[in-house]
């Protein structure tokens, strides 16, 4: 058992701000748990130092299993960092309501069911940070992401509640909210919206749609941005609430605090020409 270290779980370590944030808090001095779908996807983050677990977001089984790995080796968990989502994006006419609740099964019901599982560590030691990874979409709509945006506002409510319940119990609770960031979530995102409705009657707004997302990809943040955010908030003795960080994140919530919902609809469709 260790009795020194810190010991952290990052979901979704297999790429982008997974696998950073995972490769930041090895640097500085965390037993790290990465997990992922794929083992072999993150074998150099194995070769970094990093404790590998085949996690399943959809499979209460894995995320159990994950849970008790971390309790039998390590006694303790100190950092939760629920980074694992991904971007299934398309006409709410044109997208099956079984992609829709299986994109809710991902986000936000494995999401939830870690923190459940985690909590009686957490608990026990009377401290922790767990950290949701939301993103500016938690705060804003676009068209053809409303069953993502539906994920991220519903992870912005949950931590809202979740932080208050857990205060008494000294664990943090912290909201990471990511703007464009170079990683394989954009192409995801794009390659849905165009399989699901490149060829419907929202055709030329999706087709429009895809060519900004892919604009937004190539000016986007590098996914250590995010990564240093979230190791900050792990980190500081006393974490905001929020954090803001990468891809015009905060210039993006400011217009949306400062513009009406039609003048920022009008803003955001104008970016699809």
């Amino acid at each position: 058992m260790n009795s020194e270290k810190k010991v952290a779980l990052v979901t979704g370590a297999s790429s982008g701000i997974g696998e950073a944030t995972a490769r930041l808090l090895l640097q500085t001095g965390y037993v790290v748990y990465g997990g992922a779908r794929r083992l072999d996807r993150m074998a150099a983050l194995g070769q970094a130092g990093a404790q590998l677990l085949a996690l399943d977001m959809t499979k209460d089984e894995s995320l159990v299993a994950a849970i008790e790995a971390i309790r039998q080796a390590e006694g303790r968990l100190d950092v939760l960092v629920n980074n694992a989502g991904y971007g299934s994006y398309g006409a709410l006419e044109d997208v099956p309501l079984a992609e829709a609740r299986y994109q809710f099964e991902v986000n936000v019901f494995g999401l939830a069911r870690l923190v459940q599982l985690a909590l009686p560590l957490l608990r026990t030691q009377r401290s922790g940070r767990i950290i949701n990874v939301s993103s500016i979409g938690g705060r804003i709509g676009e068209p053809h992401g409303g069953w993502y945006h539906a994920t991220k506002f519903a992870v912005e409510g949950l931590s809202d509640s979740l932080r208050m319940e857990l205060r008494q119990f000294g664990i943090d609770v912290v909201v990471i909210q990511p703007g464009a960031i170079k990683t394989e979530w954009n192409q995801i995102a794009r390659e849905n919206l165009l399989q699901v409705s490149g060829s419907t009657a929202y055709a030329d707004l999706a087709q429009r749609h895809a060519r900004m997302l892919a604009k937004a990809d190539a000016g986007g943040s590098e996914p250590a941005v995010v990564a240093r955010t979230i190791v900050h908030a792990a980190t500081t003795a006393r974490p905001n609430t929020r954090y803001a960080t990468g891809g015009g994140a905060k210039a993006v919530l400011l217009l949306r605090r400062l513009l009406s919902d039609r003048l920022f609809d009008k803003l955001m469709l104008s970016q699809m020409k």
